[in-house]
């Protein structure tokens, strides 16, 4: 039996990455002659979406999907707990996949998902509004989990073109949705950092640096609207994502600014990168520098001394996310916004 075109058969042939092909099948946007040669190797693959529509025919009902950016990530793995116990007590499978934080690589799993007939996704996202714009399109039931899409949507006139395609494969043309709209769990980002601010202001800290990573923005922004206009640009940094890369910018912003007195780490890898070039430093913890990191971890507990952290409920942010889309089949669900703690260790003391 011949297999049938996949999504990253197209885009093989046409010489253009997955997320590429799903912005030019939605009608996102995409230059002339890209536009032109995506059609024509779908046409010639006879691609022309044909696993969306038979899947929208068929009111799909697949399992879930959820996406995450890194599985060795302790609090991804904690949201991923929650997802599981809520699927579990449904009698839903999951289906689970790891982006890197890559957009590309997520939209090649979630062209993988449509394929498999999954009708519902969790994602914590790493690509823009327009990569999901597909995926909100095919009528899969989305819940962003973590964190949102960064960039607003914007229509594209090319969708004549993707509706063109989906009245040959015997389809209505493609609404026009807004990926957006599509609920979200997150964590008090804003109340969390805010708190975390103000406690190193109240020990004497003036000189606060932060120590950001991929899709932080919410948390960069509360830092910025904590610390309060002018904003040192030097006090915030950035990590890729990776270890390596988390561990060079805590070093880099230890090494270059001696008079920073305090650290608000962005996520748990930050954490453990200002630990480990603070160690590496000779940095002592908080005699030399204050930290607070974000996520509540069971080593932060176990460092010396043991850090103060920003608790964020990992596990309710998956079961909730879960409920949530899985609740989107009868009525549409709105986002959730749930508290984050303040927990007070042993990383943080007076400035000297």
């Amino acid at each position: 039996m011949e297999r049938r075109a996949t999504i990253k058969d197209v885009a093989e042939a046409a010489g253009v990455g997955v997320a590429t092909v799903s912005r030019v099948l939605s009608g996102g946007s995409a230059s002339p002659s890209t536009r032109e040669r995506v059609l024509a190797v779908a046409a010639q693959l006879d691609y022309r979406p044909s696993a969306l529509g038979r899947n929208l025919r068929q009111r799909r009902t697949g399992g879930m999907g959820l996406l995450v950016p890194d599985l060795t990530d302790t609090f991804y793995g904690q949201l991923a707990e929650g997802v599981l116990a809520c699927a579990r007590s449904a009698g839903e499978p999951v289906l689970l996949g790891s982006t890197g934080d890559d957009p590309e690589q997520e939209a090649d799993l979630v062209g993988m998902l449509l394929e498999q007939s999954v009708d519902r996704l969790i994602a914590v996202p790493s690509g823009d509004a327009e990569t999901w714009t597909p995926v909100i399109r095919a009528g899969m039931r989305v819940v962003f989990a973590d964190r949102v899409p960064a960039a607003p949507f914007q229509e594209d006139p090319g969708v004549t073109a993707v509706n063109d395609l989906m009245r040959l494969d015997g389809l209505s043309p493609a609404p026009q949705t807004r990926p957006l709209d599509a609920p979200a769990v997150v964590a008090d980002d804003r109340a969390g950092i805010r708190t975390a601010v103000r406690y190193l202001r109240g020990l004497g800290h003036k000189r606060i640096a932060f120590l950001g990573g991929p899709g932080q923005d919410s948390r960069v922004a509360a830092f910025r609207a904590a610390v309060g206009a002018p904003v040192d640009e030097d006090l915030v940094v950035f990590g890729t994502g990776s270890r390596d890369s988390a561990y060079a910018a805590a070093s880099g912003l230890f090494q270059s600014r001696p008079d920073l007195s305090a650290v608000v780490a962005g996520g748990n890898v930050l954490g453990e990168a200002a630990v480990l070039a603070a160690r590496e430093l000779d940095l002592r913890v908080p005699r030399d520098v204050s930290l607070v990191m974000y996520d509540d971890v069971p080593w932060a507990e176990l460092c010396s001394p043991p850090l103060t952290v920003i608790a964020q409920p990992g596990r309710d942010i998956g079961y909730r996310a879960a409920e949530l889309v899985l609740r989107a089949e009868t009525r549409k669900p709105r986002g959730v916004v749930l508290p984050t703690e303040l927990i007070v260790r042993g990383s943080c003391g007076p400035r000297r």
